[in-house]
């Protein structure tokens, strides 16, 4: 620590501007929606095949990009020859071939990591027994595009209270989700207090005249207003002192 503080005064300042700090790589999403990045896998949303992407690699994650878009995000594979398949981009197809979930990478990887939990084990299961196979998968698979737009907890909440009262529908396990999402709202405390005056500029437009601002923050002017009669004076002396001009001369 001595050393430090004698060696800080010498060190040059940090950059103000941020730079990256992430390699680009620009590979090309194969028929299975992945890409390969060094000697591994990772998956992109499936609509992506057979178009370029771009891919910031940095030491402990790498950030997948399509027309300046994120696409994917996922944690960076130190082994060589492994695989990180998101079962969130492989849905849409899924839908159309719900008969190949059960023996998906993707969704053996999800398990693992905790996303795919009992509950939506415990609800497919019922729903493949109500609805058949092919079907009852469909209605997982609309359950799982839930987690698209609410958060994680809230549709496994809401997946529990569905299959409480026996509700196999990805209705209602949306309607049970809002429910629950609605009741972590913080409640209405009511009309909110007038700011006090030091912070009543928060409540100014989002657009304002700088202008205006600036003159309404000086103070009044008291000077008199000026007068132009001292050059009324120099009118009348010129006009006073001036010889009519003779004649045939110009005037």
């Amino acid at each position: 620590m001595k050393r430090f503080a004698v060696e800080q005064p010498l060190l040059a300042p940090l950059s103000i501007e941020p730079f990256e700090i992430g390699r680009l790589l620009t590979p090309r999403v194969n028929l299975h929606g992945q890409i390969a990045v060094r000697t591994n896998r990772y998956s992109v949303p499936i609509r992506l095949a057979g178009h370029p992407v771009r891919v910031m690699l940095f030491a402990s994650h790498l950030v997948v990009y399509h027309q300046r878009v994120e696409v994917a995000r996922h944690e960076r594979l130190i082994a060589k020859g492994g695989s990180r398949l998101e079962l969130d981009h492989y849905l849409e197809a899924l839908v159309h071939k719900p008969g190949a979930l059960a023996g998906a990478t993707a969704l053996e990887q999800a398990r693992q990591a905790g996303t795919f939990t009992p509950a939506h084990e415990a609800w497919w299961a019922a729903a493949r027994k109500a609805h058949g196979e092919a079907d009852g998968t469909r209605e997982l698979i609309e359950v799982l595009l839930l987690h698209r737009h609410m958060a994680h907890q809230h549709v496994v909440a809401g997946i529990a209270a569905a299959l409480t009262v026996g509700a196999l529908s990805a209705d209602v396990v949306a309607m049970e989700a809002r429910k629950i999402a609605q009741a972590d709202e913080p409640p209405n405390l009511g009309p909110i207090p007038p700011r006090p005056e030091h912070l009543a500029w928060l409540d100014e437009p989002a657009v304002i005249s700088l202008t205006s601002k600036r003159l309404a923050q000086l103070p009044p002017d008291t000077r008199p207003l000026p007068s132009v009669a001292a050059y009324d004076q120099l009118l009348r002396r010129r006009s006073g002192g001036a010889q009519p001009a003779s004649e045939g001369e110009p005037p």
